[in-house]
């Protein structure tokens, strides 16, 4: 009787809980919100310092031999897809030039370049914060000696291979090696710089 009676109470309990809405809450799914994968920006900016290797040429019976020198450059860049990218690329470089003849003692003067290249590049992340790129394109150089009152210029293909290592989502670390078809005293170009994401 006694434990009729309490499973008869027990009962009553739950219903009126139940009818009146009890402590029951009713618990809504947790939605966790999915951050959506922010690509680059399709323009970029690399600022970056050189240093020109030198190189020797010829010119009649003279030598034109070029020293190590340095300078900066400064490229814009266009993503157009696939890992590919169009840049306009200019640099300014400076070194010291010995011409010499036979039986005369060399000469020193300083030469200044300048070039503008259009360039196609295109980059191959290795990993999620790594990427090797590869560049060619088409580069227009002058050249210019003050102590000489000389000015000219030339053009020739330019190939070059580099990495880049993402710093933050807006910056990137860049090392490359260039080398331009011009026959100069300029040489290959190693640099190392900056890149920044709009």
């Amino acid at each position: 009787m006694k434990k009729h009676f309490l499973t008869a109470a027990l009962a009553a309990q739950l219903l009126t809980q139940l009818h009146a809405g009890g402590d029951f809450k009713e618990v809504e799914p947790a939605i966790t919100e999915v951050e959506p994968i922010e690509e680059e920006s399709n323009l970029y900016i690399v600022a970056k310092g050189m240093m020109v290797l030198g190189d020797d040429i010829t010119e009649g019976e003279a030598t034109l031999s070029g020293d190590r020198g340095y300078g900066f450059g400064i490229d814009f860049g266009y993503r157009i897809g696939e890992g590919f990218a169009l840049e306009c690329d200019y640099s300014y470089a400076n070194n010291t030039v010995t011409e010499s003849r036979k039986g005369l003692e060399g000469e020193e003067f300083d030469v200044n370049y300048q070039s503008l290249a259009f360039d196609l590049v295109y980059t191959y992340e290795v990993a999620e914060s790594v990427g090797i790129f590869g560049k060619a394109g088409y580069e227009y150089e002058w050249e210019n000696i003050d102590d000489r009152d000389e000015n000219s210029y030339d053009y020739g293909m330019v190939i070059g291979v580099g990495v880049e290592v993402a710093i933050t989502e807006t910056y990137k670390f860049i090392a490359e090696y260039e080398h331009s078809t011009i026959d100069g005293t300029r040489g290959d170009t190693l640099f190392a710089g900056v890149m920044y994401n709009f």
